[in-house]
């Protein structure tokens, strides 16, 4: 397929077109980049929903369960599922698919499956130039589902306009969940299996350690005696309760889901929306956009410098410092600073 063919064949939403497209952007394919920048005008009509957690927590199950609501809805779907993948060979067993064959039979759903390939994030570093492809394609809600994270590898907070965090009663308790960068990324927190023993107490102690982030540790209790805690100089806006305070801040909600049978998944969608709208009406939906554009291009820029100093043109130099380094002659340090200052007079 030409790339005139690809564009065309996404414009008409066609699979095969579809998934030639990501696979040319996963695998690095030449034409790559000429053709996410000829999708480039296309983006911005879908909502991308990031869902992250722990290894287990279920949120390949909550995808599924997602997805079905979302069809049921009249909405096209387009997953990105990210699997580990294996340190020696780069391959993986793209489980989630699996999980997912339901969904797969759909011809509103497309779903890829990507490994990792060692990339830290919790995604592959194409996940979301796929979600692009997808976007252009005109789905309307795409799903990417990392690969069971820490505290650390929160790269779908930056490929989202909503990121799920999905914690299970046995992910710890609330103040380790305080500690972990989760916490700083989830505009929504899900605890999964909330039959399970635990589920309850799990959400109080996330909700408590919101509350103590937040400076509103109160905002969940109920009045006491007739008094009400927020006309106490509690839980008000500002800093007096007053109501004049910094510009509103989005507050989390804790909701609890049991994804084998579906349960809470209505509320789940309808705590998203409520957090698309509120990016709307307070400007930060283009802000994050925005935003991810930034970080893309410098991810771009990074790439190409990257392939082009290990090519043939500039690889030799690069090379030779390199081998200085092996045979004790020069420090680590001092081979990457010849090497970045002959870049430097290369471009000058």
């Amino acid at each position: 397929m030409t790339l005139q063919d690809i564009l065309e064949g996404l414009q008409a939403r066609q699979p095969k077109a579809l998934a030639r497209a990501i696979s040319m952007v996963e695998n690095g394919t030449a034409g790559f980049e000429e053709l996410l920048s000829a999708l480039h005008g296309k983006l911005g009509r879908s909502r991308r929903i990031g869902v992250t957690g722990p290894p287990g927590a279920g949120k390949s199950t909550l995808v599924q369960r997602l997805t079905a609501a979302y069809r049921e809805a009249g909405h096209t779907v387009g997953i990105v599922a990210v699997d580990p993948s294996s340190p020696f060979t780069g391959g993986a067993l793209l489980g989630d698919r699996i999980r997912m064959e339901k969904s797969s039979l759909d011809q509103g759903v497309f779903i890829r499956s990507m490994a990792a390939r060692g990339s830290l994030g919790g995604m592959a570093t194409t996940t979301g130039e796929v979600a692009d492809v997808m976007d252009a394609a005109g789905f309307d809600r795409i799903l990417i589902e990392t690969v069971g994270v820490g505290q650390s590898e929160l790269n779908v907070a930056a490929a989202s306009d909503t990121t799920l965090v999905v914690l299970v009663p046995e992910s710890g308790d609330g103040i380790q969940a305080m500690k972990a960068g989760l916490m700083e990324i989830a505009d929504v927190f899900v605890v999964n299996k909330a039959d399970r023993p635990g589920a309850d107490r799990m959400r109080q102690e996330l909700e408590v350690a919101l509350g103590l982030r937040t400076g509103q540790v109160y905002r969940h209790v109920r009045s006491h005696h007739g008094v009400a805690l927020k006309k106490a100089g509690h839980g008000g806006t500002g800093a007096q309760g007053d109501g004049k305070g910094p510009a509103p801040v989005w507050e989390p909600p804790v909701l609890a889901t049991v994804g084998s049978e579906g349960t809470g998944v209505a509320e789940l969608i309808a705590a998203m929306d409520k957090h698309f709208a509120w990016l709307g009406q307070e400007g930060r939906l283009a802000e994050r956009r925005g935003r991810r554009l930034e970080v893309r291009t410098r991810e771009v820029v990074e790439r190409a410098v990257k392939r082009w100093l290990w090519s043939e043109g500039g690889r030799e130099d690069a090379l030779a410092q390199i081998g200085e380094v092996r045979g004790g002659a020069k420090s680590p340090y001092e081979a990457a600073a010849e090497v970045v200052a002959r870049l430097q007079g290369s471009v000058v």
